[in-house]
């Protein structure tokens, strides 16, 4: 399975379209969800997304995303379950 790059950082850039937390589209998130949706695709959109970041951005994804893959929840998230 491949894990979504949902990083919890939700919010999208009025100009671009790009989510600021993953650079993702509206219609690529949905597609994302969508089960009938080819893990070759998914490995594809998260190339694509990550030729749209560049400096922290990447760099703050990556990070983010790395340690979702290995435990399940964001940094955000987990910087928010700590705060509480």
């Amino acid at each position: 399975m491949i894990v979504s790059p949902c990083i919890s950082i939700c919010k999208t850039d009025p100009v671009t379209g790009y989510c600021y937390g993953c650079a993702r589209t509206e219609e690529e998130k949905k597609t994302w969800k969508d089960t009938n949706t080819t893990n070759e695709w998914k490995k594809k959109n998260l190339l694509d997304i990550e030729k749209r970041m560049n400096g922290w951005q990447l760099e703050s994804f990556k990070e983010s995303y790395n340690y979702k893959n290995k435990n399940g929840i964001s940094l955000l998230k987990k910087k928010n379950n700590e705060s509480k």
